[in-house]
């Protein structure tokens, strides 16, 4: 079980601002939708804002917290997003003040009971609570067995045990809410090959075979990848499949 913080993204922190992919407009759309009041929302676990700017555009105003207070530092500002520093389990909100409650690509790093009884604390009555995570990427058939055997076979033993939850499609995550039925969305994003292999380098799974092994562990595979993707410059196309959590809180 997750328990207290494990910052494996500080030390890289702008890398990962620059490096992650966003979400798509839809999701944020449809999670407006869900709470009764568009007032506040808490993006529990922003990291560096990925989700905090499109919540900003839809709600009031975003409480955006993370443990991490490299991560906050490097968050995109936004005016009516106010960043802090802090745990998930122990929120800087008062009660009943929150319409939605977000987690994006943070929840199974969370110490689960502590967490959720603040996301009940926090909620007032009509909010909504939506986790979301994606798991491995596709591009072709050709990259995507070379970047499966670099997940499974080279960095396999490297990855958190959190992992799981995350390529259970937050499925196995025991959340004490009914979780309700939702659309499907996809993240897209279009990058040329540095884009990809900026992406990789942001792992936890990359930076902890690095500090052990002090070795890079896409050297081996960068002819190949490189071969793969064809002109370095080129632009593809990269989709995530999006896991959704979604339940509201005091129902």
């Amino acid at each position: 079980m997750p328990g207290t913080f494990k910052d494996h993204f500080s030390g890289h922190a702008a890398d990962y601002a620059r490096a992650r992919p966003g979400y798509p407009d839809a999701l944020f759309d449809y999670l407006a939708s869900l709470p009764a009041e568009r007032e506040t929302a808490w993006d529990c676990g922003t990291g560096s804002g990925q989700a905090a700017a499109p919540l900003a555009r839809r709600f009031t105003r975003v409480a955006a917290s993370d443990a991490s207070a490299a991560q906050i530092a490097s968050a995109t500002r936004v005016a009516n997003v106010l960043y802090v520093a802090a745990p998930a389990e122990r929120a800087p909100l008062g009660d009943a003040s929150v319409d939605l409650i977000m987690v994006a690509q943070a929840l199974h790093w969370f110490d689960f009971a502590p967490f959720f009884a603040e996301v009940r604390r926090v909620a007032r009555p009509g909010a909504a609570f939506a986790a979301s995570a994606y798991g491995n990427c596709r591009v072709s058939p050709e990259i995507d067995a070379l970047y499966d055997h670099l997940y499974e076979q080279v960095l396999g033993p490297y990855w958190p045990p959190e992992r799981a939850y995350v390529e259970q499609g937050y499925r196995t995550i025991p959340s004490p809410f009914s979780a309700l039925p939702t659309p499907s969305f996809v993240m897209d994003v279009h990058w040329d090959l540095a884009g990809f292999l900026g992406y990789i380098e942001t792992w936890s799974a990359t930076q902890r075979y690095r500090r052990q092994n002090g070795q890079d562990p896409l050297a081996p595979l960068r002819p190949a990848l490189e071969s793969a993707w064809g002109d370095r410059g080129a632009v593809r196309r990269i989709v995530w499949p999006l896991a959704l959590l979604v339940a509201r809180p005091l129902e």
